[in-house]
């Protein structure tokens, strides 16, 4: 790159936190055990009482369920088992007086095998225009598949039409499971039908949109064998016949013309697992507005690999434009106070980069119940529902156990009315502790401490303390990472076994409370305003 790269629009989502509800897990209005659109419209004040900017809903729109809604039967509805369109205008409208935007999630690489466009192509015939929307293939034989490609949940990546058929032998192509076939993006008939879909959201009124898997729409020419490992359960990085081809730019250049021409602009996020520098292509200033950092949201507690990733993150948006966007949970992760560690010590670490992703230089994402600092749950074998578990032995449920909003409530803990059907997942007995009712009561909670934090945040940013275009240096000394937003601003993390002296400044929020002798102690972070010297 000859010079330094094109300035992108400032825009409110630089820097925006925005709060993930899982739907299912969140609030159940209705009694059934199951999280929807009318327990969410109940919940909405507490949401906005955090302070985030917006809130990011995971699939809600028609689905046989068989990955919890991310195997889409009709991009343009809501499935009735979270409501009604209705319902869902209402919960936008509601959203919008509160002051907080709403993104959806939007499903480009898979469907589901109920879609009424892949019924259509499994009953025509091969060759037809049906079929070629997505990967129809002929195997070398009726037992062998097209390629050696493997399915993220495990096994093969192809199926057959029909199994039971002499003389159907072709197969299709699906990177998850069975029942989510992949669109073949490199029919233009494919890109015309998803423009038609973000029209759709858009028109109504949606802010923005979450891109599901948007590295892998197109795959490899002429669908060529794989000659890297056939494991390709990290993301499909693994397998780059799948993954990052370079055709997809010009899908997220359209979408983003489209998002530009609504007189509030909407906003594409994008889910693209992949290195720093190879992921923040995606955000160019004609491409989307933000790209999950996911070399970061899956690190551990290790001060040198913080600093090692954050440096890359830096280098990419110095070369591109835009902000990395932080986050260490979602759906799909083992929450952070079991990945670093488990238990109270835990506990602390998650309360401490919780905190620091928030004042990192970007915009930053909490996974509800991050901000109660939530452990992974061990959901007993016989009530998982992930296809990764049951194809792959890989089980997400653990982190999608819905929420506890009450001490006790019978077998709810406040998610579902009194009375109600069993939770689609089952909570943990002592579940309530982690409440937030229970964090309500307790000034020094994880809860308050984000509700502090987030109008922390907008008080220094309306100062100028903290802007939207701050970079970030990285370093670590004796245990303690260190990352200098600018020249009146750092981030502190205490990550050694025992307490840090902190640089010059003053401490104006610390994740645990400080040493007689002003130190940081382990497993803490702390926000520090340098003194003019």
């Amino acid at each position: 790159m000859s010079g330094p790269a094109p300035a992108h629009t400032r825009g409110w989502w630089q820097d925006a936190v925005v709060y993930q509800v899982y739907p299912r897990s969140f609030a159940d209005g209705d009694g059934d055990g199951v999280g929807d659109l009318s327990g969410l419209l109940t919940r909405l004040p507490y949401i906005a009482s955090l302070g985030v900017d917006g809130i990011w809903l995971t699939p809600f729109q028609p689905s046989p369920q068989v990955d919890q809604g991310y195997d889409v039967s009709d991009y343009c509805g809501v499935d009735p088992l979270f409501g009604t369109m209705a319902q869902f205008d209402a919960l936008l409208d509601a959203a919008h007086a509160l002051g907080l935007r709403l993104f959806l999630d939007v499903v480009p690489n898979h469907c589901s095998s109920e879609h009424p466009l892949f019924r259509a192509a499994v009953a025509a015939d091969p060759g037809s225009p049906e079929r070629a929307l997505f990967h129809f293939a002929d195997g070398p034989d009726g037992d062998t598949p097209p390629n050696n490609w493997q399915s993220v949940f495990g096994g093969p990546a192809w199926s057959r039409v029909d199994p039971a058929s002499d003389t159907n032998q072709q197969w299709y192509l699906h990177l998850f499971s069975p029942q989510q076939p992949d669109w073949n993006w490199r029919n233009p008939a494919v890109g015309d039908y998803f423009e038609d879909v973000l029209r759709f959201w858009f028109d109504r009124g949606v802010d923005g949109l979450r891109i599901d898997v948007a590295h892998a729409l197109f795959k490899a020419e002429g669908l060529p064998d794989s000659a890297s490992s056939p494991a390709v359960v990290d993301g499909l990085r693994s397998n780059p016949q799948v993954s990052d081809q370079e055709e997809v730019h010009e899908v997220y250049r359209r979408w983003r013309r489209l998002a530009a021409s609504y007189s509030s602009e909407r906003v594409l996020v994008g889910e693209v697992n992949l290195d720093p520098h190879r992921a923040a292509r995606y955000t160019r200033h004609d491409e989307m507005h933000q790209a999950f950092a996911f070399s970061f949201a899956k690190l551990g507690w290790d001060a040198t690999a913080w600093v090692a990733v954050g440096t890359e993150l830096e280098a990419a948006r110095r070369e591109h434009g835009a902000p990395p966007t932080w986050a260490l949970e979602n759906h799909d992760i083992v929450r952070s106070a079991t990945r670093f560690g488990g238990g109270d010590r835990g506990t602390l670490r998650a309360r401490a980069g919780l905190l620091a992703i928030l004042g990192l230089p970007g915009g930053a994402y909490i996974y509800q119940g991050q901000e109660l600092t939530l452990p992974e749950v061990e959901v007993p074998l016989e009530a998982r529902v992930d296809p990764m578990w049951t194809r792959g032995g890989v089980s997400r449920d653990g982190a999608r156990v819905p929420l506890p909003w009450t001490v006790a409530l019978e077998n709810t803990f406040g998610f579902s009315l009194a009375g109600a059907a069993e939770p689609w997942l089952p909570a943990p007995e002592a579940w309530g502790l982690h409440s937030v009712e229970a964090q309500e009561a307790d000034d020094a909670s994880t809860l308050h401490l984000v509700g502090t934090a987030l109008a922390l945040r907008r008080r220094l940013t309306e100062k100028e303390v903290l802007s939207p275009g701050d970079g970030g240096t990285w370093h670590v000394e004796h245990g303690l990472l260190v990352c200098e937003r600018s020249d009146r601003f750092l981030v502190a993390v205490a990550m050694g076994d025992t307490p840090a002296r902190l640089p010059d400044g003053d401490v104006v929020l610390a994740s645990s409370s400080l040493t007689a002798e002003g130190l940081l102690p382990p497993d803490a972070a702390a926000w520090v305003l340098v003194r003019d010297t």
